[in-house]
């Protein structure tokens, strides 16, 4: 009965030392990045700045132009409506109405296609950074990496790596 209590114990004791060097073996490895300013620094973030702020400079001249047009307009208006007919006032001042709301188009359209350009330019940017990212994870063999652009993201230990700078270098970006 002892001895076999004994080989019990023994045998419980090795499974015991078994479990938890395997389990040291399974070490969870947390890192964390930061995709938004990894794409701040990314070289061809610039390019698509620089494209974007053409297209909304080009906006903005197409709307100063139909703004003046409504300003002269107005002015007309304003300034002719004691001698003109009523149904000519009623003409004109339908004009301005018509004019606002295309200029309200206008700028419910642009700001559409601002939106578009923005997500068109910079999803290859954060597929290339979603690919470094994934192959970072790999080749240091982290078992999650946490990207703090995620507002669900509350805490990060201060003993997680800061991925960051093998992603740079894995993009190329120098720091």
């Amino acid at each position: 009965m002892i001895m076999t209590k004994k080989i019990f114990i023994t045998l419980a004791a090795c499974l015991l030392l078994a479990g938890t060097a395997a389990y040291a073996q399974q070490t969870v490895s947390v890192a964390y990045v930061n995709s938004e300013e990894l794409l701040q620094v990314f070289p061809e973030k610039q390019q698509a700045a620089e494209k974007l702020l053409l297209l909304s400079d080009n906006y903005k001249k197409e709307l100063e132009l139909m703004q003046n047009e409504y300003n002269k307009k107005y002015s007309d208006y304003i300034t002719y409506q004691a001698s003109l007919a009523e149904n000519i006032k009623l003409r004109r001042m339908q004009e301005l109405t018509e004019l606002e709301n295309r200029m309200q188009q206008f700028m419910e359209l642009a700001q559409k296609d601002m939106e578009l350009q923005e997500m068109e330019l910079l999803q290859p940017l954060r597929k290339k950074i979603g690919d470094a990212i994934h192959a970072v994870g790999l080749e240091q063999r982290f078992t999650v990496i946490y990207d703090l652009a995620d507002p669900g993201i509350a805490f990060v230990s201060p003993e997680a790596v800061d991925a960051n700078p093998l992603v740079k270098r894995k993009l190329g970006i120098k720091e």
